[in-house]
C-alpha cells in the first residue's frame, strides 16, 4: 500500500466522522448545491421583479457575476470545512500526536492540501452546470474548476494559521470574503487597475471563467499564471503552518 493510500485510509474516516457530528460542517457541504438552485430558479425572478420597479435591467450582468461567485464560493466552502477540521484536530492534539507516528507532518499537510482541491473540482463541475448560468464546454469547465481549486487549501491553511479556535476561524472566514470584491470591480472597470487587482487570488479564477465564456485566447495566460500565483501563495502559507506546528 502506498504512503498516500495509508494517509487516506487513516485520516479519511476521521474526517467523515468529524463532519457528521458537526451540523455546521454538514450544512456547508450541501450549501453549493443550494446556491446553484437559488441562482437558477430564484435570483433571475428577483432581479426581473426589482428591474421592473427601478427601471434597470440587471440581468445582463447577472450571469458573469453570479457565475464568478459560484466558481469562487465553492472552494471557499470546501476550505472552511477543512480549515475547521484543522482547528479541531489541533485542539484535540491530533497534529502533535502525528509527530510521534510514522505519518509525517508533511504527509498530513499534503493530504490537507489536496483533499479540498479535489472536493472543490468535483463540486464546481457539478454546481456550475446545475446553476444554468454559463455555458462551457466540458474541457473548459474542467479547466476553470481546476484553476479555482487552489483557493480551497489556500484559505483552509490560512484559517488554521491565523485562528486559534472555531470562533476565530469563523471570523477569519468572514473577513476573507473581502477578497471576493476586487474581481467584480475588474469586471466593470478596465485599465491599469487590473494590475493591482491581480494581487488578489480570486482575480484569477474570475478572469479564467470570463475569458473561457467569451472564447478569448487570453484564457490560457490567466489559467497558467493564475495557478502558479495561487500555488506560490499556498506554498508560503503552508510553510508558515509547518513552522507553527514544528515548534
Amino acid at each position: 500500500m502506498t504512503k498516500t493510500a495509508q494517509i487516506l485510509r487513516a485520516l479519511g474516516p476521521i474526517d467523515v466522522k468529524s463532519i457528521q457530528r458537526d451540523p455546521m460542517l454538514r450544512w456547508m457541504i450541501l450549501l453549493p448545491l443550494l446556491l446553484a438552485a437559488v441562482a437558477r430558479w430564484v435570483m433571475p425572478f428577483i432581479l426581473g421583479w426589482v428591474g421592473d420597479i427601478f427601471r434597470f435591467d440587471a440581468l445582463p450582468y447577472y450571469a458573469p457575476i453570479m457565475g464568478y461567485a459560484l466558481v469562487v464560493l465553492t472552494p471557499f466552502l470546501a476550505a472552511t470545512v477543512v480549515g475547521f477540521l484543522l482547528l479541531d484536530q489541533r485542539d484535540d492534539g491530533t497534529l502533535t500526536a502525528l509527530q510521534v507516528t510514522p505519518m509525517s507532518l508533511n504527509g498530513y499537510l499534503l493530504y490537507r492540501l489536496t483533499s479540498p482541491m479535489l472536493v472543490s473540482i468535483i463540486a464546481t463541475i457539478i454546481v456550475l452546470p446545475l446553476s444554468g448560468i454559463v455555458s462551457l464546454d466540458a474541457i473548459y469547465l474542467l479547466l476553470v474548476s481546476v484553476g479555482a481549486a487552489p483557493l480551497a487549501p489556500l484559505l483552509a491553511v490560512t484559517i488554521a494559521v491565523i485562528a486559534q479556535n472555531k470562533v476565530q476561524g469563523f471570523a477569519v472566514m468572514k473577513a476573507s470574503g473581502i477578497i471576493l470584491l476586487p474581481p467584480m470591480i475588474a469586471y466593470f472597470f478596465q485599465g491599469p487597475a487590473h494590475l493591482l487587482l491581480a494581487l488578489v487570488p480570486t482575480y484569477w479564477p474570475a478572469m479564467m471563467l470570463w475569458t473561457a465564456v467569451s472564447g478569448s485566447s487570453t484564457f490560457w495566460f490567466f489559467w497558467f499564471a493564475g495557478i502558479v500565483y495561487q500555488l506560490l501563495l499556498l506554498g508560503l502559507v503552508a510553510r508558515r503552518f509547518n513552522t507553527i506546528m514544528g515548534r
